[in-house]
């Protein structure tokens, strides 16, 4: 009797830039309704998903290794055991990959968020997921989730997932952080900053030789939504309108450089180009590749 497969296949594609490797991790994904987004009623989201053959909300959840100059770093880690169980996939696909923890040399946050840095640090243990890796994130990240003040003005889900998650996480590489402003941080992994979704929300441009790749973090959270109508922010921006603005910066770049792209967000594996459609934006997959 012919076996029918109970599984997908692993989560795990490469993509080369040049001399770099960049390898898409699926973490997962995670449902959600309409209620988080602003700019736009929740009717007007749902026809935008419908027209899309996107009947509900779904987030993706990705992660990404470099491999440049002999070297190995980490681009976020998945959601760990905070937003089970559609995510929290990661080690799963990293091992996959070939790939065991104690290779990483570097994680790289685009910034502290659950789904971001949640798999930074078992949650039975407190141990370090990444015994090896140092902890790379732009100094404002830090410095806004361990703020009392500005915790103790958040919401109660606010104060559990974001504040005192992203604080168990990081903590246990307290002696590993590695805080920046902008520039590289990685051979051939150029941080931009782009503040607002969180204060220290950042993109990481990949560059080798003539290639580039942008992994723009959270640039959007609901992609059929958001490049239709990049005004559409979504409840946990810490600011709505430099979100927004930053948003925008990141079309306008990519579309006029013919930039190919991938974030966190983009459903699996996420690489693509973005072009502009009169005011607003259409995102086109690049097609399959057969080898690295």
């Amino acid at each position: 009797m012919i076996k029918v497969p109970q599984q997908q296949v692993p989560g795990v594609f490469h993509r080369r830039v040049g001399d770099i490797v960049v390898t898409a991790l699926s973490d997962g994904y995670l449902d959600g309704g309409l209620d988080v987004l602003r700019n736009i009623s929740q009717e007007e989201a749902r026809q935008i998903l419908i027209d899309n053959c996107r009947p509900a909300r779904r987030t993706p959840v990705n992660a990404f290794l470099v491999y440049s100059g002999g070297r190995l770093a980490l681009i976020e880690t998945g959601s760990g055991n905070y937003l089970l169980p559609t995510a929290g996939k990661l080690l799963a696909n990293l091992a996959a990959a070939g790939v065991s923890p104690a290779d990483i040399e570097a994680v790289l946050l685009t910034h502290m968020h659950p789904d971001h840095s949640a798999g930074l640090t078992d949650m039975t243990t407190g141990k370090r997921n990444f015994a090896n890796a140092e902890l790379v994130m732009h100094e404002n990240e830090p410095k806004h989730w361990f703020d009392d003040g500005k915790m103790a003005q958040a919401s109660e889900r606010a104060k559990k997932l974001y504040f005192q998650a992203g604080r168990e996480q990081v903590l246990p590489y307290k002696d590993r952080w590695r805080l920046f402003k902008d520039g590289e941080v990685f051979p051939g992994v150029t941080a931009i900053p782009r503040p607002g979704h969180t204060p220290g929300h950042t993109t990481f441009l990949i560059s080798s030789g003539q290639d580039q790749l942008l992994i723009w973090g959270d640039t959007v959270h609901v992609p059929e939504v958001q490049t239709a109508r990049p005004e559409v922010c979504m409840e946990f921006d810490t600011d709505a309108d430099a979100a927004a603005a930053a948003r925008r910066k990141v079309f306008d770049m990519v579309a006029a450089d013919r930039l190919a792209i991938t974030g966190m967000h983009l459903h699996f594996p996420g690489f693509a180009h973005l072009v502009r459609r009169g005011t607003a934006y259409q995102l086109i997959p690049e097609a399959w590749e057969q080898a690295p």
